[in-house]
């Protein structure tokens, strides 16, 4: 079943309704769900879905033959003497509204080294007075940001759109899990980090635990394996990167936390750092209303799902050999599932406000949001604001606190925010969000109205 994507269904719908020639770069990290939006998109319109493989170019030609082929309705089993001829075929297809998806494009233009180039003569030329929607689309993210959209691709600037398609939010996520809680809900969000892929494994018919079990730690699991898996297909030296990862993963958020903690130069350190920035993987964020300031810049896991791997599954793999996985669910890692959300739901707050920020339901329109951390003067020790939001031409500033606990969200915690909003005295007009799993104490209710939102997690999910 296809859930979400509405918004990338519209822009392609858009796209196609244009009736001229289109180059589309459609790209993301692997198991994100282009493929199945792809073939979603292109039900009921006239398609050639071409899908490479890592073969050699020969075989890669023959299977772009059969699908030219079969979206024509010809029962053939030869394949185009080259692959000019293939597309010339295609141009003349394209005498109407026609679509030509190449999907996983890297692994072609691996195989055949002139492909790129002799699209571009296409784009120039024969596809640009045709009804084409040509769409190349790819999973690697590095192959596909330097070598379809970079400048020194021959088919930079023949495009007329790029998609990069992200994991779902998690009002989306929360779709594959009807029947669970909302609580849980927000647990499997976390878990798969919103991967349309991984959500497919969680069966809500069945308790969760058994679902964290059954994927996360059995031999047989899909995602027991999984970040290893895909750091194999994208990176060298899998094993530096693993352990950068779990650095970051058990709290490393500064270049040279992550250098010492894997034994590594700060300057070789930023290296590996920076490819998993690129892959979608980790994070790199300043302090908001600090962003020159290298000192508050930080570095964080951007896929949970790898949060939760690297904390829990990585380096614990023995409990799985031993058949303990179980026990070690019960003694380890449920204890340890509110920690893990801690992350997760400021992550839910912030995806919250954006969609409250596009309704325009918050106090002022935003128009930046982060983090923030500074020093109190006072007591000489490091603060932190989980969400911040401003909007410097009214002066103001929303600060909020994300509490994914199971006791009330009490007084005290609005009377802590207050005290660190002295942080932001230059804003004239200041307010104060709090988000919690969990309910409010009535003393806390008694605050709400003026300058003081309260948010739980049923609204949030409502």
């Amino acid at each position: 079943m296809f859930f979400g994507r509405k918004s990338e269904l519209s822009e392609l719908e858009g796209i196609y309704n244009s009736g001229s020639f289109e180059f589309v770069a459609v790209y993301g990290r692997r198991r994100v769900g282009k493929s199945t939006l792809l073939e979603y998109f292109a039900q009921n319109k006239k398609t050639v879905f071409f899908r490479a493989i890592e073969a050699d170019g020969k075989r890669n030609l023959m299977l772009f033959s059969q699908a030219i082929f079969e979206c024509a309705e010809i029962p053939a089993e030869a394949s185009f003497e080259s692959w000019e001829a293939g597309f010339e075929y295609v141009k003349n297809m394209a005498n109407e509204r026609l679509v030509l998806v190449m999907d996983e494009y890297p692994y072609l233009a691996q195989a055949e080294k002139s492909i790129s180039s002799i699209l571009q003569k296409y784009c120039d030329t024969a596809f640009k007075k045709s009804k084409l929607m040509l769409i190349l689309c790819g999973s690697s993210m590095s192959f596909m940001e330097n070598q379809v959209l970079g400048y020194k691709s021959p088919i930079y600037g023949r495009r007329t759109a790029q998609m990069k398609i992200e994991p779902m939010g998690y009002l989306d996520s929360a779709k594959f899990v009807p029947r669970y809680s909302i609580e849980q809900k927000a647990i499997v969000f976390g878990l798969t980090g919103g991967i349309p892929k991984y959500l497919e494994l969680f069966d809500d018919s069945v308790p969760l635990k058994k679902n964290i079990i059954k994927n996360f730690f059995s031999r047989t699991g899909y995602l027991y394996e999984e970040p290893s898996n895909l750091l194999k297909q994208e990176l060298r030296e899998p094993q530096k990167y693993n352990s950068i990862i779990e650095a970051i993963a058990v709290g490393a958020s500064k270049l040279n936390d992550i250098a010492s903690k894997t034994g590594l130069e700060t300057g070789a350190a930023s290296v590996y750092v920076s490819s998993l920035i690129s892959l979608g993987i980790v994070n790199k964020e300043s302090a908001i209303t600090e962003e020159g300031n290298k000192r508050k810049t930080i570095y964080s896991l951007a896929d949970t799902m790898f949060l939760f791997w690297y904390r829990h599954v990585f380096g614990n793999r023995f409990s799985v050999i031993s058949g303990n996985a179980e026990n070690f669910y019960d003694t380890e890692i449920h204890p340890g599932l509110q920690q893990f959300m801690g992350r997760v739901f400021e992550k839910i707050c912030r995806e919250y406000l954006m969609i409250q920020n596009s309704k325009n339901k918050l106090p002022f329109p935003l128009t930046q949001i982060g983090w923030w951390r500074g020093a109190n003067p006072q007591t000489r020790s490091e603060e932190e604001i989980d969400i911040v939001g401003i909007n410097n031409k009214q002066n103001s500033v929303l600060l909020c606190e994300c509490k994914f606990r199971n006791a009330k969200t009490d007084l005290s915690v609005l009377k802590a925010l207050q005290e660190k909003s002295f942080h932001f005295a230059n804003y004239a007009n200041r307010h104060f969000m709090l988000f919690s799993k969990s309910k409010f104490a009535s003393g806390l209710k008694q605050e709400k109205g003026g300058s003081v939102h309260l948010v739980d997690l049923g609204s949030i999910y409502g």
